[in-house]
Formats: structure tokens, sequence, C-alpha cells
């Protein structure tokens, strides 16, 4: 009787194939994160019924979502949103992801000064640093 050496180097050790692995950015800050940046929106219709008559209708809608996201995706925000204060503001304006952390930023400070978050400069930044030591 052979056998085929081949395809046992193509099988995974044995007790390996299914191990719980850890990577380091998977924490509940990184989970929240990731929830308030992205959104979550719930659409359910529950509807109770006995030989074909409706008795029961409930609609439920819920959104969970940082101001930032809801601004952007134009979700429905409660009555009564006093769109005049500072976070409204600054949720409004343009921001753009860092390419080197990830976070957004607002866009004009990413071009022209620095990314808050780590620091990175833009090319555009750069140049203007090096064309104001210069003279």
């Amino acid at each position: 009787m052979s056998t085929d050496n081949a395809g046992a180097s193509m099988m995974p050790a044995r007790g390996t194939a299914m191990q719980p692995q850890k990577a380091g950015d998977n924490t509940l800050t990184h989970v929240i994160e990731t929830l308030l940046d992205k959104g979550l929106v719930i659409n359910a219709d529950i509807v109770v019924s006995v030989a074909g008559v409706d008795l029961l209708g409930i609609r439920i809608r819920a959104a969970l979502a940082s101001l930032e996201t809801a601004v952007r995706y134009g979700l429905e925000l409660p009555s009564g949103t006093d769109r005049d204060t500072i976070a409204w503001q600054e949720a409004s304006g343009q921001k753009e992801t860092c390419p080197a952390c990830g976070k957004r930023a607002p866009l004009q400070q990413l071009l022209d000064e620095f990314c808050p978050w780590c620091g990175w400069r833009s090319a555009q930044a750069l140049s203007k640093e090096s064309g104001s030591t210069e003279g």
C-alpha cells in the first residue's frame, strides 16, 4: 500500500485547524468605535394575527450612530434637535479619513496642517512648511 506524501503536507497539523485567534484590534473600544462610525439600523415589523386577522401590529425602527454618521447618511433626528450647537457644526463639516491611522478628521486640517490623532502630515502641509522655513 503506497501513501501520498504530497497530500499530507496540505493538511493542517492535528489540533490546529479551528483554534481561536486573538487579534490586537478586537477590543470593546474598537467595536464601539466601528459601530458609531458605520452606524447600526434595526427595522422590524411584528404582526400578531389569529385565523388570518391581524390583531396587533408593531413597527420598530432603531438607529445607533454617532452624530457625524447620522448627518452623513441623513438619518432622521428626534424633533427638537438643536442644530445650532458646536457639536452639530463640527459634525456637518467636511471630514476625511487619515491614511496613516484611519481615523476621521476635518478635511482642511488634514490637508493644511496635520492629523489630530497621529500627527501625520500631508504633502501639501509639508511643502507649506518647507516654503515658510526657506524665506
